[in-house]
């Protein structure tokens, strides 16, 4: 029998997802680890837990097909860690609802959902996008923050 491998530490976490997203850029074309940096220090200050905190890095890895489903069931991380980036990882076509009850029936989930909320929707990200897409972008947070019960 093998034995289970360690843990991998925070810091290799950050290192892996800032690797896996690396040729990425936001909607604003800023470097995309700059917003998995803003969502882990978003559930860090609201006094996420470790498990939260890596998936605040991997949290768009699977759904930006930056990393594999695959490569996150073998990973060395806690299940925890792997059912919060499965419960944030928007499936195609999948109704907001649904997402939003998987994020809820998901310990852990809402409160790294609610730091990347709060990033998209910062109004100094969305003033640089042209009028219409800050205009869908802002309705679109202000949506899924009323289905998870996020004032």
């Amino acid at each position: 029998m093998n034995p289970t491998p360690p843990l991998l530490p925070l810091s290799e976490v950050e290192a892996l997802a800032r690797r896996a997203h690396a040729t990425q850029t936001d909607k604003a074309g800023r470097p995309y680890a700059e917003h998995l940096q803003a969502v882990a220090d978003g559930v860090k200050a609201r006094g996420g837990d470790g498990d939260q905190i890596a998936a605040a890095w991997l949290h768009d890895s699977v759904e930006d097909d930056a990393l594999s489903e695959q490569w996150l069931r073998e990973a060395a991380l806690t299940p925890r860690t792997k059912a919060i980036v499965l419960a944030l990882t928007k499936r195609k076509d999948e109704p907001e609802e649904s997402y939003a009850q998987r994020i809820l029936a998901t310990p852990g989930a809402r409160l790294v959902k609610e730091a990347d909320l709060a990033h998209n929707a910062d109004p100094a990200r969305l003033a640089v996008l042209d009028a219409t897409t800050r205009a869908r972008l802002t309705a679109k947070y202000a949506d899924m923050r009323a289905l998870l019960g996020i004032s």
